[in-house]
């Protein structure tokens, strides 16, 4: 130090010191990069799996007498089964890093064993007696937890230290019985109206260029779990369970690295890394895989309206005003050529406009129908995709209009790349109907155009679906030259637009053919397609219904009554046509058999919608849109006996009818700040909701927001 406090004094020495230390800058950048290896790029998409335990950390079984008895004194306790188990399962994510800051997304699926029901014979209470015993049973549990996640850290090249936390899943406990002085008592699955979360931080270590290992640490909260074992005679235990784990797992990830370009062009069939097509453009490559996401929020309101009633079913005449967001990750990974499969993991949060009921064409299609006012996490899609070329030009460099061949974009639930324009695609898994048939350019997808369900989807096609809109089942294209023939078979609901889908595969499923012709009107694009479907499965005829209310005095009549095996079938035209460029037109119209009751969609029995939408390139903002549209609907006469009388059914049941077919109308401005970032400005006009004239008009504001990369 002395002798720098010198040097410092002689401008000669200070002049030699500037040089030499300009030469030992600039000494690691002349030298081979072998020299100073690049730190570890965490950046990208990771599969892995983990392997654990949990340890609870409660597990007292009490069942609590609420009702009909004599208090506390009453109240039964069974062992409790509850202890350390096993944690097993699989986990994908995508990573960004910034010099040492990392961050991403990350969703899991565990088995998580320990959190078994009591089931046998217990002693009661002392307090009872004539009852000194009772007994449990339950049906299978969700031992499982999953999580959608964020993560955040700093890496220190190949070791990354990092907190995580997010939204979680299962470890609700099945339906149950209780049996105790002769009387049986019975509950549903548990319910829980509180968050469930994950929340913890872990380490990781890349011990090679592709792969990790990782030590992590997770407090899991699955809620507090309420059961209710009722008599149906007013007695009644309840059963309460705070479901809370310590998770200690290790896990080993595989990385795919930033870098998503499959070198060389691979082909369906073939791989060309040489030959006529080698100077393909770098857009032209096939992506590995595929990582989006979106977040959508929509607040609806409507001020108070003219209704000489309301019902259970009906929107509030005095006004109402409801806030509820979607957010989405849409994770694909191509497996082999022309194979790739896709996860979409699901955060909802809050209700759709008057808890999603009101009106027949309802009118926010882009929040869950299932409103919660914590967030909650399902995996709605997971399937596999298999695209068969027919041509065998896909090793065909053009695609242009006259080629053989196109290339996919890089979008939510497909991969980029090369295709023939000749091909059969084959889905397989969990996915929703409209995914594959109904499209419209013009009018299908609720984050990002028209919110009503008339204009998203024919109105009387009753497609098979759970709650959210998804099912399992198996879809085949076969796209040639001008037109293409779709078909398809899912899985209805286990009862009429039920949370569950039917787990006996074809025991109750619908079936849908669709017939696609594409054509050019004065040098304008457009599409007809053709639709039929029908649903197998139990259902009611409502005037079956009606007879039964009149024959027993049981009003209002109920659609639950008696339902047997039968088969509802439909069918219906859409129709897209540009007008000019970045103008379109679209006309859906639908028609389904009126004599049962709505099975998984909605309560429409006849529609015809059609609308405009218009590109803001037309004014000079490339990123806006506007739409505007009408639609009609109706009831056979069946379904309105059905609804005069008081019944209720999936979204509509006023308690009473005048009745008149429903009408709607709907114009949005979108105002888009690039393409991943838009707000819309949303207006619907509801003449005549929920098909009676009694009621409205409604008139329902809306803004939607939307966030996507």
């Amino acid at each position: 130090m002395k002798a720098m406090r010198r040097a410092a004094l002689v401008p000669q020495a200070r002049r030699v010191m500037r040089g030499a230390s300009l030469c030992v800058l600039m000494a690691p950048a002349a030298a081979p990069a072998a020299d100073a290896p690049p730190a570890y790029d965490w950046a990208g998409l990771y599969l892995g799996t983990s392997l654990g335990a949990g340890f609870p950390l409660r597990g007292q079984e009490r069942l609590q007498a609420i009702s009909g008895s004599n208090g506390p004194a009453h109240d039964l306790y069974p062992p409790s089964l509850t202890r350390p188990g096993v944690a097993v399962g699989a986990q994908a994510g995508y990573n960004w890093q910034s010099g040492r800051l990392v961050w991403g997304v990350e969703t899991d699926f565990s088995l998580l064993d320990g959190r078994r029901p009591p089931v046998g014979a217990f002693p009661a209470s002392p307090a009872n007696p004539q009852s000194p015993f009772f007994s449990l049973n339950f049906w299978p549990s969700a031992t499982f937890f999953a999580s959608l996640r964020g993560r955040a850290g700093v890496a220190f090249d190949r070791a990354l230290v990092y907190l995580t936390g997010g939204v979680a899943a299962g470890g609700a406990r099945g339906p149950g019985a209780l049996s105790i002085a002769g009387t049986d008592f019975v509950a549903g699955s548990s319910q829980s109206s509180r968050m469930k979360y994950a929340l913890g931080g872990g380490f990781e270590y890349a011990f090679a260029r592709d792969w990790s290992a990782r030590a992590e640490y997770l407090f899991l909260s699955q809620s507090l779990n309420t059961q209710i074992f009722d008599d149906g005679a007013g007695d009644a235990y309840a059963s309460r369970i705070r479901n809370e784990n310590h998770i200690a797992r290790f896990g080993l990830n595989y990385h795919f690295g930033e870098e998503n370009r499959i070198q060389g062009a691979i082909q369906y069939g073939s791989q060309q890394h040489n030959g006529h097509n080698g100077g393909a453009d770098e857009g032209d490559k096939e992506e590995q895989y595929s990582v989006h996401g979106q977040t959508t929020g929509v607040a609806q309101a409507y001020p108070k309206f003219p209704a000489a009633y309301d019902g259970p079913n009906s929107f509030p005449s005095r006004g109402k005003a409801d806030v509820g967001s979607t957010s989405n990750i849409f994770m694909g990974l191509r497996l082999w050529d022309g194979g790739a499969v896709y996860l979409n993991p699901e955060i909802d949060l809050g209700y759709g406009l008057a808890n999603s009921v009101g009106a027949a064409s309802y009118v926010d299609g882009a929040v869950a129908k299932v409103g919660r006012a914590a967030p909650y996490m399902r995996f709605q899609r997971y399937f596999l995709r298999q695209i068969i070329g027919l041509d065998g030009s896909a090793t065909e460099a053009s695609s242009d209009e006259g080629g053989r061949n196109e290339v996919l974009e890089s979008t939510q639930n497909q991969i980029s790349g090369r295709v023939d324009r000749d091909r059969i695609i084959v889905t397989l898994g969990k996915f929703a109907v409209g995914d594959v048939f109904d499209d419209n350019v013009y009018a299908h997808d609720p984050t990002t155009g028209f919110l009503n369900f008339a204009f998203n989807t024919m109105g009387a096609f009753d497609y098979a679906a759970d709650s959210w809109g998804y099912t399992h089942g198996l879809a085949v294209e076969w796209k040639q030259d001008w037109w293409t023939a779709r078909g398809g078979v899912f899985q209805l609901s286990t009862v009429p637009n039920g949370e569950d889908i039917e787990p006996v595969l074809f025991r109750q499923s619908m079936g849908v053919a669709e017939f696609e012709a594409r054509y050019n009107i004065l040098g304008q694009p457009g599409a007809i397609k053709f639709l039929t479907f029908a649903d197998n499965g139990y259902l009611s005829k409502v005037g079956d219904d009606i007879r039964y209310a009149f024959a027993t005095g049981e009003f209002p009549p109920t659609v639950e009554a008696v339902r047997k095996r039968s088969t509802k079938t439909g069918g219906g035209v859409n129709i897209k046509q540009q007008l000019a460029p970045n103008l379109g037109f679209f006309l859906r119209a639908s028609m389904a058999d009126g004599r049962f009751e709505t099975v998984d969609y909605t309560d429409i029995d006849r529609s015809v919608a059609f609308g405009l939408v218009a590109g803001g390139a037309l004014w000079g903002r490339d990123d806006d849109e506007i739409g505007a549209a009408a639609a009609f609907s109706g009831l056979s006469g069946p379904r309105v006996n059905y609804f005069s009388l008081g019944g209720l059914s999936v979204y509509i049941g006023d308690g009473a009818l005048a009745y008149g077919g429903e009408k709607n109308l709907e114009t949005y401005y979108k105002l888009g700040f690039g393409k991943n970032l838009d707000a819309t400005f949303d207006y619907q006009l509801i003449v005549n909701p929920a098909h009676n004239s009694a009621r409205g008009p409604v008139n329902v504001f809306g803004l939607r927001l939307r966030a996507a990369f």
